[in-house]
This record gives structure tokens, C-alpha cells and sequence, in this order.
């Protein structure tokens, strides 16, 4: 049976990744020469190929027992996105007021963490469900606060107390992508004497 282990992609064999979002659309061309499009995926799916950052026999000596512990695509695991792991961009530490929660009602307590995509007056909202341990800030109304918990395993986080109605709730954080090995194999190469390579190590996006 497969279980999501909750365990990271090792980071150092990571770097020189590729990857990123996909989506899906149909597009129908018609007589006049314009289009229909349609998509048929309501989220994005984001797929990698790690094999760029495997450069020596250490680094396949990791990657095996990885890959093996996993037992290949049976078991999902954790991968930090080079590109895309915070709620604000790459190059700001995250801050409590980045994302926007939700709004208190005075009774309900619990606010799944996203992140929001925006530009040119259009938005997609992406529902993060592994956090980094240690990484969330949480501000009421703009005002920092320590009374929350949190899942590091789904994302859901709870306040002490249900905020008052019309409160701000907004987070911070550092996240991962929840991911398993796209194919049964690994395909490894010895280019010379102490260095290594994996032409392609697919990773593809579970989603929640």
C-alpha cells in the first residue's frame, strides 16, 4: 500500500534541477482560423527532472537509497522546488502578512495555507499542504501572533482563539511539493573514473 513519507528529496542532489508547472488545454482550431481552448484541469501540476544535479558517485550512492527506501514510485515524498518554496518571492525572507488566509467569523478557528498567483488582474489560488517545519508566521489584521499551531503535514493551521469577525488572517511560510518518481527505473552512468550522472530522474506532483 502506498503512504506519503515525510522525508525531503536530498537537497544537495537537488540544485540543478529542472521543472515546473503544467497545465492541460484543449484547444479545437475551426474553420475561420480561430480557436476554442478549454482546460480540462481546474490546478496546475508541477513536473521536475532532478538528474541535472547528480555530478558524482556520492551523489548516486544517496540518490539509490533514496530511491530505494521509496521503493521507486510507490511512495511519495518531499521535494523543495528550486524555483518556487516560499509564500513571497525567492529573494525575500517570508513575512507574516505575504498570503491572505481568510477572513474571521468569530467561530471558526482553522485556515488552510495557499499561495496566490496574480498578475494583469487575473489569479489562481494554490492550496500548500507541506509547510516547512518552523517557517510559518501567522499576523492578524497585519499584527504578528504566536497563538497557532499547525500540520506540517497538511497544511492547516489553527488558532488559539477563532478570530474576531472581519479579521485579517494572513501567513508566511516555506513550503515543499509533495512528489514521487515518475518511472520504475533509474537510468545511471559512469562518465569517468568518480563521476557520475542520472541523464533524467523525473519527478511528477502529487496532488492533495
Amino acid at each position: 500500500m502506498s503512504v506519503f513519507h515525510e522525508t525531503r528529496f536530498p537537497f544537495p542532489v537537488s540544485v540543478g534541477a529542472t521543472g515546473g508547472p503544467q497545465r492541460r488545454t484543449e484547444i479545437v482550431p475551426l474553420l475561420s482560423g480561430r480557436e476554442q481552448r478549454n482546460t480540462t484541469w481546474a490546478d496546475s501540476r508541477r513536473r521536475y527532472d532532478a538528474g541535472p544535479g547528480i555530478r558524482s558517485l556520492a551523489d548516486i550512492h544517496t540518490l539509490l537509497a533514496f530511491f530505494e527506501a521509496r521503493r521507486g514510485p510507490l511512495h511519495g515524498f518531499r521535494f523543495r522546488d528550486p524555483f518556487d518554496n516560499r509564500s513571497t518571492s525567492p529573494d525575500r525572507a517570508p513575512e507574516p502578512t505575504d498570503q491572505r488566509l481568510g477572513t474571521g467569523d468569530g467561530s471558526h478557528a482553522v485556515f488552510q495555507l495557499v499561495k496566490r498567483y496574480e498578475s494583469g488582474g487575473e489569479s489562481w489560488v494554490r492550496t500548500v499542504t507541506k509547510p516547512v517545519e518552523g517557517s510559518l508566521r501567522i499576523a492578524l489584521d497585519g499584527v504578528e501572533t504566536e497563538g497557532v499551531s499547525v500540520d506540517w503535514t497538511t497544511g492547516l493551521v489553527t488558532l488559539d482563539i477563532p478570530p474576531s469577525p472581519g479579521v485579517s488572517v494572513t501567513a508566511g511560510f516555506a513550503f515543499d511539493v509533495p512528489v514521487r518518481f515518475e518511472q520504475d527505473r533509474l537510468d545511471l552512468a559512469l562518465d569517468q573514473p568518480g563521476a557520475a550522472a542520472a541523464h533524467s530522474i523525473p519527478l511528477i506532483e502529487l496532488k492533495p
